[in-house]
């Protein structure tokens, strides 16, 4: 481009970085826009520039047709092959018009053109630049406050740090320098605007890629980050060589990398953790600094688990208003219950006093009607061990139940028990029987008084349930 125009659409194309394509497009449209304020038709008008003169030529388009309909729009074969004599039907015509009677108009409207097409290309530049950049870490100086967010000059452009973004232990004024990390870009009338964050785990992380030579160049990898700003946060990190330290690493000597990073975080607390597969062992690096007992998986595919602890460690575990626990959660995506040895052993027991407590309902005897049971349960009878405990002499002397009734529910009751036989030792009650035949080992013993007695369970197919006499079973 040897002309004045193309020399000034190089320059402007440099200067906002900007295709110079674009920059001529404005221009054509900005032509083809005063050529029709001035010659008001329904010409389809358009322009193209001559990179050679610097000249934006107008013409008209016409369709070459047979009859012609519309004169704005088509021309003759005839009048067409006046300027081609290779025109065919169907073919266009390009009719020139001049621009020379544009004048001022064509040169106002070409200017707003193109200031308007240079300012969305800056904008869409602008836009694509930082979207890419959504997670780095950019230096930026404080400019000024808008109510409680701050504006930050980052370079090209400046973006917005809101209150919510911001750490509640850190105080700013105009002209501190900054380090935040972009989250997002936002696209407005006004134009694209980047928001960063001081409170997003990102920002950990990249000062730790900052600090950390071994991260950088990836020999150590993070695995996860978490944090609540101005506080405390965890950060989980596996080493990729086997000789080299990643927690280690992370700290330097004497702590010198890890208190740069909190001198930039304001004080925060870092608890750096080491990364595992296992999700029981990554837990109780991530309660780090409570020392865990053992860690139990109750449930892999809603990942829950429960974490036993020493007494004196509990609190250590949970953490001020429950931090630490909530951090380490967040840090390897497991819910985790926290627990002394104690409180587990009280939840064993109480299992275990729910299982041999079971009784039998007096509803699940088969054939026996809801007055009986009413009679029976009025004399103080509530499980069908009971009756076989007291047996069917004394059902007899229940009021309202006769020989033929007593035999029935004894027969009943029998029938629920008729898988076992239970052999009863002197000196223990039937339901304690019962209840040690239910255990795994046929060989459990059970206090009574302070006798033992060694239950013994057989199969029904090859003995009968012995009748018990009425003085054995009260005794």
């Amino acid at each position: 481009m040897s002309n004045i125009i193309g020399q000034m659409i190089e320059q402007i194309s440099k200067e906002k970085n900007i295709d110079s394509q674009v920059i001529i497009s404005a221009l054509e449209d900005a032509m083809v826009a005063a050529a029709r304020k001035f010659y008001k038709t329904g010409e389809d008008l358009q322009a193209r520039f001559d990179h050679k003169t610097g000249i934006v030529d107008i013409f008209a388009v016409l369709k070459v047709v047979e009859t012609v309909e519309n004169p704005s729009l088509e021309i003759s074969i005839e009048d067409a092959r006046e300027y081609d004599e290779t025109i065919e039907i169907d073919d266009t015509v390009e009719m020139p018009k001049s621009t020379d009677v544009l004048g001022r108009i064509a040169a106002q409207t070409a200017k707003q053109v193109i200031l308007q097409k240079v300012r969305e290309a800056e904008r869409q530049n602008v836009y694509s630049e930082y979207s890419g950049k959504i997670g780095e870490m950019v230096n930026g100086v404080i400019k000024r406050f808008e109510g409680p967010d701050l504006i930050v000059d980052i370079g090209k452009i400046e973006a917005s740090l809101p209150l919510k973004e911001q750490s509640r232990v850190e105080s700013y004024k105009q002209g501190d320098r900054i380090r935040a990390v972009i989250t997002r870009v936002l696209e407005i009338a006004k134009g694209p605007q980047v928001i960063l964050s001081r409170i997003d785990p990102q920002l950990l992380i990249r000062l730790f890629e900052m600090e950390i030579p071994e991260i950088y160049d990836g020999t150590i990898m993070v695995k996860s980050a978490v944090h609540e700003p101005g506080d405390r946060a965890k950060i989980a990190v596996v080493s990729m060589d086997r000789d080299v330290d990643p927690v280690g690493a992370c700290v330097g000597m004497k702590g010198s990398r890890i208190n740069n990073i909190i001198r930039e975080l304001r004080g925060e607390k870092i608890d750096i953790v080491q990364w595992s597969e296992d999700p029981a062992q990554y837990a109780a690096n991530a309660l780090n600094p409570a020392k865990v007992s053992r860690v139990l998986i109750l449930d892999p595919v809603e990942k829950h688990m429960e974490v036993v602890v020493e007494e004196k460690q509990q609190s250590l575990a949970i953490g001020k208003k429950g931090q630490n626990v909530r951090l380490a959660s967040k840090l390897i995506g497991w819910q985790i219950d926290v627990k002394s040895d104690e409180q587990k052993k009280q939840e064993v027991m109480l299992a275990m006093e729910s299982l041999t407590s079971s009784f039998t309902s007096l509803s699940e005897m088969e054939g026996i009607g809801e007055e009986i049971i009413a009679k029976l349960q009025e004399s103080g009878i509530e499980t069908v061990e009971r009756i076989l405990e007291i047996g069917e002499g004394n059902l007899r002397n229940i009021t309202g139940l006769g020989d033929k009734t007593a035999a029935e529910i004894m027969a009943a009751a029998h029938d629920l028990f008729e898988e076992v036989e239970i052999e009863v030792p002197e000196g223990v009650e039937l339901p304690t029987a019962i209840a040690g035949s239910e255990t795994d080992s046929p060989e459990n013993e059970f206090a009574a008084g302070t006798d033992a007695a060694n239950i013994v369970v057989e199969n029904s197919e090859t003995s009968e349930i012995p009748k018990m006499e009425d003085d054995t079973a009260r005794e």
